[in-house]
């Protein structure tokens, strides 16, 4: 699995030791480091599509370890990402993430817009209530996010690994499940929708190897994600490059009494009472 590969330090993104972990006869501490390290690579792929890479992220990529980890699972950067100084990559790699991402024409990692062709549609308003049913508050980076979001929904289930490692950490088996049933339950009413469809779009259309590799384990780790707790869930993305704008839909009462005369001037009802007169006060001297 990705997570034998990648143990991934929060702060530093470095190796935490490899080790197999068999699902049936792993303890709970065993569970629980298998949770955390998964939680790294959510971390890991969160960090790369919710906003430009900085100089510290691109560092802890491309120390060494890392590198060697990326290249066991199958990933292979160029030398576009190799070789520049780190300060000359994170200015190139802003430009790419402007062109893929932001600009018009690009590829928005919303949830939203790859499934409705549009900002803010249902799965903006069902991820912030799910988020809030949970306890976690939305707040905004350097630029504004959406609760649809790749990056912010990667991180929200990294979270929920975290929650539910230290529940079994502290013997909490009850808790780690409910936590288990939330993050597939997640998976099938969002990511598992769109992410794998999407990381083969950008794998095509980027032309960074950076991007073009982070797409890559974005796909593979979606699939084994979605293996591993056993779900059947469709790809609605299909890496489709034009998604057509869902149709605006305006819910109304039909019961309600409709006016057609707005704005229109009528004439006073007879049930009205007539409008008072208006005397002229003269000079009574």
């Amino acid at each position: 699995m990705l997570t034998e590969e990648f143990r991934i330090d929060e702060s530093a993104l470095e190796n935490l030791g490899a080790g197999e972990t068999a699902a049936i006869l792993a303890s709970p501490l065993e569970t629980a480091a298998e949770c955390r390290a998964r939680a790294s690579i959510y971390r890991l792929l969160s960090g790369v599509f919710i906003e430009e890479a900085s100089i510290d992220f691109l560092a802890a990529i491309r120390n060494q370890e890392m590198l060697s980890q990326s290249s066991a699972i199958g990933l292979s950067f160029d030398d576009d990402f190799l070789a520049p100084p780190l300060e000359e990559l994170a200015e190139t790699l802003a430009v790419e993430y402007t062109a893929l991402f932001a600009a018009s024409g690009g590829f928005p990692p919303v949830e939203s817009v790859r499934l409705y062709g549009r900002y803010k549609q249902e799965p903006e308003f069902d991820t912030t209530q799910t988020y809030r049913r949970l306890g976690f508050v939305l707040k905004p980076g350097r630029h504004e996010v959406f609760a649809d979001q790749l990056g912010v929904e990667l991180l929200f289930i990294a979270e929920l690994l975290e929650r539910a490692a230290s529940a079994l950490e502290q013997g909490d088996a009850a808790t780690h499940r409910r936590l288990e049933k939330e993050i597939k339950r997640f998976w099938t009413l969002h990511l598992g929708r769109w992410v794998r469809g999407y990381a083969r779009l950008i794998e095509r259309a980027t032309e960074h190897s950076f991007y073009r590799e982070m797409a890559r384990l974005l796909h593979g780790f979606a699939c084994e994600e979605i293996q591993a707790m056993n779900l059947r869930v469709e790809d609605a993305d299909q890496a489709r490059l034009v998604v057509p704008k869902a149709e605006i839909k305006v819910e109304f009462d039909p019961n309600e009494p409709v006016c057609n005369g707005c704005g229109v001037e009528l004439p006073p009802s007879r049930s009205e009472a007539p409008p008072p007169r208006v005397h002229t006060l003269h000079d009574l001297r």
